[in-house]
């Protein structure tokens, strides 16, 4: 049994690729097993739900990545915006400050890059959109802004650098968390073509912005 639904996952998986743009490197590991469990094997074109909920649950926070692999929602059109350019971000509950420092000063563990800039160059995006907010009310009395907080948080940032690590390989989402959590990171972000960044203690937005991983660039 097992066999035959592997073969059937090659099957689904090589033909949607093709013509639905499903995300292999991402989901091929988490599309097989619940395929192999035989949890995805229902044809919603044939107005068969019936596995739709288990289907679900078995690809977890993946589904809404990958439904389209196992023909359970509309086809993902990959094209008009590069999954590079998309990410998840999430603050990690249990940040160990210490930890990350250690992990990241010197050479760089095997399977990771580290990567610092200025924490300016993080907040330039917040700068421009504080400027944008700021012409909006001089022309919009109606709009207010918390008064000089909003520059006020960028004062201390000058001479100050973020750190943030990146796997070479692609990971879920799942792994992205745990993984920057195992290394006390206090953000991550997960872009959507699977590539992971761990964010460090003195970043002060989500990192970067830019897909840096080795192998997982596309």
């Amino acid at each position: 049994m097992q066999s035959s639904s592997a073969s059937v996952f090659l099957i689904v998986v090589s033909g949607v690729s093709l013509a639905l743009g499903c995300n292999k490197a991402l989901c091929a590991s988490d599309v097989s097993k619940c395929l192999i469990q035989e949890l995805c094997q229902c044809r919603l074109q044939d107005g068969n739900c019936s596995c739709c909920k288990d289907c679900m649950m078995c690809l977890g926070s993946l589904w809404e990545e990958c439904c389209d692999c196992v023909g359970m929602c509309n086809p993902k059109n990959y094209s008009d915006t590069p999954a590079t350019a998309k990410s998840t971000v999430e603050e990690l509950y249990r940040p160990i400050p210490s930890l990350f420092r250690a992990l990241t000063e010197g050479d760089s563990p095997v399977n990771m890059m580290v990567v610092s800039f200025p924490v300016a160059e993080e907040l330039s995006y917040h700068e421009s959109l504080v400027s944008f907010l700021e012409t909006m009310d001089n022309t919009h009395p109606n709009i207010s802004l918390p008064g000089n907080s909003i520059h006020a948080s960028y004062d201390n940032t000058q001479d100050k650098m973020c750190t943030v690590v990146y796997f070479d390989d692609c990971v879920s989402i799942r792994q992205c968390k745990l993984y920057c959590e195992s290394m006390g990171g206090s953000k991550y972000r997960w872009f959507h073509n699977a590539c992971c960044e761990c964010i460090g203690p003195e970043c002060v937005d989500y990192g970067s912005k830019s897909a840096k991983c080795m192998n997982c660039l596309y």
